[in-house]
């Protein structure tokens, strides 16, 4: 029933066998032979099992249907996954399994939630696969699987739907969806060069230059070294973050069109950007003001850097720190916490439930107000100047209930496991929404590594969702989809 969709899929894992050349160079330059070997091995055996499968699937192609493509990003997601944590397992010192899974899958989803300590004292080519996950899939590695699914003689319009994040998916920027793919793909690649280079010149080294660019492009967060952005205490390196990390929270889609239209008025005209702009300013502001207020800084520049870096880090969902913020007044961690929920762009690397499904969720708010005073009043939601279709809203809304009711379901889960409550809720909000870093024992000065694996499991399950938003990994769980 599905094995056109394991076909794929096994064309997908031969394809992510490369992906393990990237650790093997640094092995080879800076590290031991002994993870020489552990990196070949481990793209050789990804190469095979995705040869094996082709062979028990390859006469199996015809045009993917809706639940083919759901069911196959799921997949992706889960299998590479785990060929992903192999390296870790067999690399890192006095690691389970448990906890090389949830990191795969931390760096996979771009959620920066890290469970492992001595970052500073790891090989450089951990580091580097840890970072270099998530900056494929911080767009996504179906949109690249979409741009090279025409020379496999399969159309991948269901792959995007699936993956996509945000409630327009019809949009369509081109004629082919393959072009519009190629066409992301092509400008992430152009802002990972400038940023790269931005970083060295900042003062990093090529490596923690490349590890970083890696992670802020993908709005993942993973940092070479346990202090993060703390490690350099350097504003400059904190500008070059600030300045990508907020580009890249803005749907790339945009970008694409403003090359094609060779116009900003994408850009300048969108409200969700525009909204995206007002509330990171608004909240840099305000935190600012709380930091002077409550004596945390001494001066104003010192504390306006803080807040504009951690707002901008956390809004985006990047997750990378320079201070223990949890160490401020209790709103401004839960604040930063807060606004990692909806902040960043839908089309954006960065999670949440994005600023455009925020925006509507206010206008119909607003709407339900007017039409209490005037029952007949005639009063559309609309989104740039144009009515938003009922189905949309729907979607929108039914998004919500799920996105409320899994947040609830996986806090109690990890409240059962013996979790306290600050470390359980913040632990699932900051990964259903790829933040990161969360509140109490996994804060910024924490990590995730002292949870037990039931709790890593359901954590890692909760950045699954996240990535997927809700409905692409929920439906598996339904009969229908597995009817005839």
């Amino acid at each position: 029933m599905f094995l056109p969709a394991l076909a794929l899929l096994a064309r997908i894992l031969m394809a992510f066998s490369l992906a393990f050349l990237v650790p093997l160079a640094w092995a080879w330059a800076e590290d031991a032979p002994a993870l020489r070997q552990v990196w070949a091995a481990s793209g050789a055996l990804t190469l095979l099992s995705g040869w094996l499968l082709w062979l028990a699937t390859r006469r199996h192609r015809r045009e993917l249907q809706a639940r083919d493509g759901f069911l196959l990003v799921n997949l992706v997601w889960v299998v590479l996954t785990a060929y992903s944590a192999l390296p870790l397992y067999y690399t890192v010192p006095a690691i389970g399994w448990s906890h090389a899974y949830f990191e795969a899958m931390s760096a996979l989803t771009a959620t920066g939630a890290t469970a492992l300590q001595g970052l500073d004292a790891l090989p450089v080519s951990v580091n580097v696969w840890r970072c270099f996950l998530q900056l494929i899939g911080g767009l996504g590695i179906m949109l690249l699987v979409v741009a090279i699914l025409p020379l496999l003689g399969l159309g991948g319009v269901q792959l995007y739907k699936a993956e996509t994040p945000g409630p327009m998916k019809d949009t369509r920027f081109t004629p082919r969806i393959a072009e519009t793919a190629r066409g992301l793909w092509t400008v992430y690649f152009v802002f990972s060069v400038a940023c790269l280079l931005a970083y060295r010149w900042a003062g990093m080294s090529w490596a923690d230059a490349f590890m970083h660019m890696c992670s802020t492009m993908g709005l993942g967060g993973f940092s070479s070294h346990d202090a993060s952005f703390g490690h350099w205490n350097s504003a400059a390196i904190e500008g070059v973050a600030m300045v990508f990390m907020t580009l890249s929270g803005i749907s790339f889609l945009r970008y694409f069109v403003v090359i094609r239209s060779r116009s900003l008025r994408p850009l300048t005209a969108d409200r969700e950007i525009r909204t995206y702009v007002i509330v990171l300013v608004a909240s840099i502001a305000v935190l600012t003001l709380m930091l002077l207020v409550h004596r945390q800084h001494s001066d104003w520049e010192a504390a306006l850097r803080a807040s504009a870096f951690h707002v901008i880090s956390l809004a985006t969902t990047t997750g990378y720190a320079a201070t223990d913020y949890a160490q401020w007044p209790v709103a401004a961690p839960v604040l930063l916490l807060f606004l990692g929920c909806f902040v960043s762009c839908a089309g954006s690397t960065g999670g949440g439930i994005k600023m455009v499904r925020m925006v509507l969720l206010i206008k119909q708010a607003r709407r339900e107000l007017v039409r209490i005073i005037h029952p007949r009043v005639v009063n559309p939601v609309t989104l740039g100047g144009k009515s938003v279709p009922p189905a949309v809203m729907a979607s929108v809304l039914g998004y919500m209930l799920i996105y409320g009711a899994a947040t609830m379901g996986l806090t109690f889960l990890l409240l059962v496991s013996g979790l306290d409550l600050v470390t359980a809720f913040s632990a699932v909000v900051a990964t259903v929404n790829n933040i990161g870093p969360g509140l109490g024992e996994v804060g910024p000065a924490g990590n995730f590594g002292g949870l037990n694996p039931f709790q890593l499991w359901v954590l890692s399950f909760a950045m699954l969702l996240g990535r997927l938003e809700l409905l692409s990994v929920l439906v598996l769980f339904t009969a229908g989809f597995w009817r005839k």
